[in-house]
């Protein structure tokens, strides 16, 4: 009876053990990560986003919720300093999940909750010019031992002054010309000629060596070689005989500067430094399977060391939209590979394009790019008439609507069938006229003109040519308008009718508001807006 019991027992503490291990090795990652920061590549737990086989993740999975983790922290910060907050969706201390960094940067950071700070100690101090500008791990997200999600973070460690100047010793190093002979023997001394255009990048220390040293830092960017002319002169003696040799020296370049995408826009002449540009286009909902067409040109950087000309690569860093945009990691080609469902959700699309380079990706360069959705072109804006007739009656008031001659106010308006009700929002008016029309006329956005009445002449005749252009699609369109300055009480001829119009103009339904700019009256007073 006791060989039964006793291997039921055995059953029962087998199962208990199992749990117990499953337990501490679902939560391991988590709880060292809080406790002890790790080192190397062990893993520590940090939540992810995207699935490594370029699917999404299962819409249950706990490892939801994560994004892409671009943050900065200064130099010399101290251990524990916060870094980022995470937002997957399970919590790595309640849930089954276990969320994990590797990579050759993972041993700067730990997990506390849901928070990534700085592993860092008094003896291990982050130095930006030891480590570089970057740190760079790689999370993943595993749910019951399956993965489910990976990710990119990357943390750009800010400089701080904390280093005095000083020379590179390679660039102070002495080189010697050749000597100069002197057949009688007599002492030679050697003088740089301070005449010469780059004589103060030099310096001799002892006159009888020879020995030219190199005084100051050189610069490939700015000067690609240098030259000088050496006197050789004798020392000892009443003749002072002497000679000259022109030196010659060639800069090569060294690896100091990062990338810059195309155009280069320096900050200013005294700054040769590029701001990236931002690069834009237009797309609609029929666009699929394209390469990109942007402006101010192509995507494209180059390396700030153009003596070297190291090889680039491309990535997006954000914005990507799960694969709608791909961009060519050598040639920096975006292409949109499934089209836009709803122009009106997505507007827009912002990415963040980096350039870095292929031998050191420490040093990269971030260039914007603005992706907007636009309606599909099919129809082109018109005006249902190309010329329009109007009037205005003189008289003190500083400004009046044109009208037309069946007494209704004088709309100038295009049409655009892209749109159900022929209202194109994008349609920006303005007058294409001689200077008269900038003096006495305004037209608003609805297409309705506003005279400065005080400053017209009964019995004038004005022509103004009114365009329209659709700011999206670039197109113009334009029309003419036939305007007449009546006098005060003037019959006004409609439809073969004699019309007497009211000089208060009173009589229109429709309300506009405008505005002017500020001119002096003959009172003296601005004229504002009405």
């Amino acid at each position: 009876m006791l060989r039964p019991c006793r291997l039921l027992l055995w059953q029962v503490a087998l199962r208990l053990s199992y749990h117990v291990v499953t337990e501490i090795i679902v939560s391991q990652c988590s709880i060292q990560s809080a406790v002890s920061p790790t080192s190397g590549d062990e893993e520590v737990a940090l939540p992810l986003a995207t699935g490594s086989n370029g699917r999404d993740s299962d819409p249950a999975s706990l490892c939801l919720g994560g994004s892409n983790i671009f943050a900065s922290i200064r130099e010399n910060s101290p251990t524990g300093q916060f870094i980022a907050n995470l937002s997957v969706s399970g919590d790595p201390q309640a849930s089954a999940i276990r969320l994990c960094l590797t990579g050759e940067n993972s041993d700067w950071f730990f997990l506390e909750g849901r928070t990534i700070r700085l592993n860092s100690s008094s003896s291990r101090v982050l130095d930006r010019e030891v480590h570089g500008s970057v740190l760079i791990a790689q999370l993943t997200c595993y749910e019951d031992d399956v993965m489910q999600s990976q990710y990119r973070i990357l943390v750009e460690i800010l400089d701080e002054n904390d280093n005095k100047p000083n020379f590179l010793e390679e660039t102070i190093q002495p080189f010697t010309i050749s000597e100069a002979i002197d057949a009688d023997g007599d002492m030679i001394s050697y003088i740089i000629d301070q005449s010469s255009p780059d004589a103060s990048f030099f310096r001799i220390d002892l006159p009888n060596s020879g020995n030219v040293v190199l005084d100051k830092p050189l610069d490939y960017e700015t000067r690609t070689h240098l030259q000088l002319l050496m006197w050789a002169e004798e020392a000892n003696s009443v003749e002072k005989f002497n000679t000259t040799a022109t030196l010659t020296v060639n800069i090569e370049d060294g690896d100091d500067q990062y990338p810059h995408f195309l155009p280069c826009a320096p900050v200013s002449l005294d700054i040769p430094v590029c701001t990236n540009p931002t690069y834009t286009t237009n797309i609609t909902k029929a666009h699929q399977e394209v390469v990109l067409q942007f402006s101010p040109g192509p995507i494209r950087a180059e390396d700030g060391d153009r003596g070297l000309n190291t090889p680039l690569i491309y990535t997006i860093l954000s914005g990507g939209d799960q694969g709608r945009f791909v961009i060519d990691n050598q040639t920096g080609e975006i292409t949109l590979t499934r089209a836009v469902d709803d122009q009106r959700l997505t507007p827009n699309f912002r990415l963040n394009i980096m350039a870095s380079q292929l031998d050191d990706p420490l040093k990269y360069s971030v260039a914007s790019v603005l992706i907007r959705v636009i309606c599909e072109n099919v129809f082109h804006p018109f005006f249902n008439r190309t010329t329009y007739k109007g009037f205005i009656i003189q008289s003190s008031s500083p400004a009046s609507i044109v009208t037309t001659y069946g007494n209704q106010v004088l709309l100038v308006q295009v049409s655009d069938w892209d749109f159900s009700d022929g209202l194109n929002p994008n349609i920006r008016y303005s007058l294409h006229s001689p200077s008269v029309s900038d003096r006495l006329y305004h037209i608003t956005q609805d297409g309705v003109i506003i005279a400065r009445t005080d400053r017209l002449h009964a019995l004038d005749r004005h022509i103004l040519q009114v365009v329209a252009k659709d700011e999206e699609s670039g197109e113009e369109v334009s029309a003419s308008v036939d305007i007449e300055v009546l006098q005060r009480g003037q019959p006004v001829k409609a439809d073969g009718l004699h019309l007497q119009p009211s000089s208060a103009q009173g009589f229109f339904l429709l309300k506009v508001r405008f505005s002017l700019p500020p001119l002096p009256s003959a009172h003296g007073r601005n004229v504002g807006s009405l």
